[in-house]
């Protein structure tokens, strides 16, 4: 047979055109039957040579048809590229070379899709030819080649910068580079942004054949700065902001040209073109000479910035802006998000939440309107004005003032929206500036909650939860008494969106006020429970977080028999609806935990099944990775989320309850599990098994201590300052364990001694660890007496 004439069989291209047609059925089973056949099909090498036949030879058939022939060749090449018969190979890279023409758009960009999946499967060092060739190609009068062919070559360039600039190919960029730059000046568009884009892939490797050539390429860019393509004017925008990041250096001596340029583009008619641009504003802000280059452009940035933070007409129709009242609308499963649960970080006052280096801040942008999760100017802009207010702190307002009175008190709705987004994102920057304006703002924005637009009464809840600090630094009755008592009507909105802003304001109003809300507690008791029986699946989730929070700031506070009537039953008629599988688990088991830390004896009644059901999920767990780690074609890798979390509650229960906490334990086999969990391969695992057995060793010590001779060696692997929040759980779990031991502990110090002295010896450890570390070094005078390097240890610290 002669593969290079090779030709379908009429029957068996008839069977396959049948596939493809099917497999655009809508229908599920045709989908599963289509499937099938795939699978069988597969089993004949030249089933892939039909395919390509499709894709480049029979343009008797649809364009959809075709390119779908090609897709589902390219997933055979991913899947099993490495099984293709040598001929099969051949015949499939030939045919995609001598095609990267088709005169369809659509065909070529196909093409050119399978050609660097073929790449991308190590055939960049087998496949020597494709690169000249597509190069070569680049020269070819005929528009349809040079445009496929550097289609083909951008997605190489996307796919494989980091081997396109090695040894391993003999380094292609040191022609490509240049090559690429020659194209800027075409007279296509399509053309021009290609050879762009190939270009940008190397910025940020800062690959030695750009760097040869940079002050060409920036030269090529600023002729390009006109250009009346959108496309090329968003490549070039895009060029400039990764130019700042890695060769600041030759952009400087053109930076007041630069900066007026990206002024222009960040109001360009095309909004992709604007968030390019308005990119750089971010980027700079990084930058040590940003002061010195934007303190004279400020007074035309800021307008733009603020004008940038309008919603767009398409941002009120995704969000549906115009309906006010849909809380009875059942959410669908795509609106929310994944959650991932973080592991309990221990420290000497035993704060549940994070280390200090894992604080996680919300950017304003994200808060806002996260709905709509792409990417977009709102939120660029948002987030460039919030940086920038950093940058310059309370030079800005002089530029923003003027424009915020504006905007606050604008009979467009649309446009006041967006002068609150701005009060809240300047928050953190210009805070101190701010003050003196506060006790007129905060009653404004406290006003806007009552807003007749829905969005308007979500973005004032944000924008308030930004100035919390303030409100709780004043006499309550001032800001916070009317801040709260608006906020918790907000959480009982006719709208899901300001139901949501709502929930997450007031968490981070309680993490600020802490005991200052004992007064209100049964009031606000009152609210959250009421929500429950009115919240859809998503912000359920958020209204949890807002309970967990709550008992987090006011502890044993909540610890009141009417508090507790109150809170825990709808707690427990969730707890009880949930089936042991269902992710929902994750965020009331975090809430929980809060809560039973927070009511300490008062969660005594409830304790017995869940302190149960935690013990069985930490099992199911550990039982279904033990039959995925023996049989992984049989059995589907556990979600080890549901064990960190009932790890965490747990702990949660042990220190909320302590001594009383010894019955539960000893009717259980929490000890051999907790052995199992500090040894999984999995940090986050490891990390809140040592904090569980710190909080037992504090609570019900006779249950841990016939296990320490076991669990020394593993505390003594996992003091590795890598996972800084395992060790830091592990260095606290020992010293907790000293200070039961005494004495005894001498035989074990060996295990772990040279590990905390190099803990202590290394830069930049974080405060957390080293307190922790020091528990143990200076857990006790007599055991260290006993050996004279940990004497020298203890004087140390």
């Amino acid at each position: 047979l002669v593969w290079n004439t090779w030709q379908p069989d009429e029957q068996g291209l008839q069977q396959v055109l049948q596939l493809l047609k099917d497999s655009q059925s809508p229908d599920t089973a045709t989908q599963r039957a289509v499937q099938e056949k795939l699978e069988q099909l597969n089993q004949f090498p030249d089933f892939n040579n039909y395919l390509i036949f499709v894709l480049t030879s029979l343009k008797s058939e649809d364009e959809p048809t075709r390119s779908l022939s090609g897709l589902i060749l390219k997933n055979n090449v991913k899947a099993h590229y490495q099984n293709f018969p040598p001929n099969v190979a051949d015949f499939i890279k030939r045919e995609c070379l001598n095609n990267i023409g088709d005169p369809s758009p659509l065909i070529r960009a196909t093409i050119g899709i399978l050609i660097t999946t073929i790449a991308s499967k190590g055939e960049l060092q087998t496949w020597p030819e494709l690169l000249p060739q597509l190069c070569n190609l680049l020269n070819s009068d005929d528009y349809n080649t040079c445009e496929g062919s550097f289609g083909a070559l951008q997605k190489i360039c996307e796919d494989s910068s980091e081997l396109l600039d090695s040894d391993a190919l003999n380094r292609p960029l040191n022609i490509m580079i240049p090559k690429f730059l020659q194209f800027f000046k075409h007279c296509s568009p399509k053309i021009r942004s290609h050879a762009i884009a190939c270009v940008n892939q190397f910025i940020i490797g800062r690959a030695q054949a750009l760097m040869d050539n940079i002050d060409t390429f920036i030269e090529s860019l600023f002729a390009l700065a006109g250009d009346e393509d959108s496309e090329v004017r968003k490549n070039v925008c895009r060029a400039l902001v990764m130019l700042l990041e890695v060769r600041i250096d030759r952009l400087i001596p053109h930076m007041h040209s630069i900066i007026q340029y990206m002024l222009q583009r960040t109001q360009d008619p095309d909004e992709n073109v604007a968030l390019e641009a308005c990119e750089f504003w971010l980027t700079l802000a990084e930058q040590p000479i940003c002061k010195e280059a934007l303190s004279g452009h400020l007074v035309q940035l800021i307008p733009i910035l603020v004008n940038g933070m309008k919603y767009s007409e398409i941002d009120i129709i995704l969000l549906k802006g115009d309906v006010e009242e849909d809380e009875a609308v059942p959410d669908s499963e795509q609106d929310i998000k994944p959650r991932f649960h973080k592991s309990r970080t221990v420290t000497l006052q035993h704060e549940g939440g994070e280390d200090e280096e894992g604080e996680d801040i919300d950017e304003d942008e994200d808060d806002d309107d996260d709905t709509l999760s792409d990417w977009n100017l709102r939120k660029c802009s948002a987030a460039a004005l919030d940086v920038l207010a950093n940058v310059f702190r309370e030079e800005l307002l002089p530029h923003l003032l003027p424009l915020l009175k504006g905007l606050l008190f604008h009979p467009d709705w649309v446009i006041k929206e967006s002068g609150i987004l701005v009060l809240g994102a300047i928050a953190e920057g210009c805070m101190q500036g701010m003050v003196p304006y506060l006790p007129e703002l905060i009653p404004h924005l406290i006003q806007c909650l009552c807003d007749k637009k829905a969005l308007v009464r979500s973005i004032a809840c944000w924008t308030l939860s930004r100035y919390a600090h303030w409100v709780v630094s004043q006499p309550p009755d001032a800001h916070l008494k009317p801040l709260m008592t608006e906020l918790l009507k907000r959480i009982l909105d006719g709208n899901k969106r300001v139901q949501e802003a709502a929930c997450s304001a007031f968490a981070t109003l309680e993490e600020e006020a802490c005991t200052e809300l004992v007064p209100y507690l049964s009031f606000i008791l009152d609210t959250l429970v009421f929500a429950f029986g009115k919240y859809q699946h998503k912000n359920l989730l958020i209204l949890y977080d807002a309970i967990g929070t709550l008992a987090d700031s006011v502890g044993h506070h909540l610890n009141q028999p009417e508090y507790i009537e109150k809170l825990m039953p709808p707690l427990i008629a969730k707890w009880n609806e949930l089936k042991d599988e269902d992710k929902d688990l994750f965020p009331l088991l975090e809430c929980l935990s809060s809560v039973a830390t927070a009511l300490q004896s008062g969660f005594l009644p409830y304790c017995e099944p869940v302190y149960q059901r935690c013990v069985t999920l930490v099992q199911k767990t550990l039982a279904q990775a033990m039959m995925y780690s023996q049989q992984p074609d049989q059995y589907e890798a556990p979600d080890k989320d549901f064990m960190i979390v009932a790890l965490d509650l747990l702990s949660g229960l042990a220190e909320g309850l302590g001594g009383h906490v010894d019955t539960l334990v000893a009717r259980s086999n929490i000890m051999t599990l907790l052995f199992q969990c500090m040894q999984d391969t999995m940090p986050e695992v490891r990390q809140s098994s040592f904090a569980l057995l710190g909080d037992l060793t504090k609570a019900c010590f006779p249950h841990v201590k016939p296990c320490i001779a076991e669990f020394m060696p593993i505390l003594g692997t996992n003091l590795n300052p890598e996972f800084i929040s395992v060790c830091n759980n592990a260095t606290w779990a020992i010293g907790e364990i000293c200070m039961q031991m005494g004495v005894e502990m001498q035989p074990y110090i060996a295990m772990v001694l040279n590990q905390l002295v190099e803990i202590i010896n290394r830069p930049n450890t974080p405060k957390t660890l080293l307190e922790n570390t020091g528990t143990f070094v200076g857990f006790s005078d007599e055991t260290f007496s006993a050996l004279p390097v940990c004497s020298g240890l203890h004087l140390l610290l």
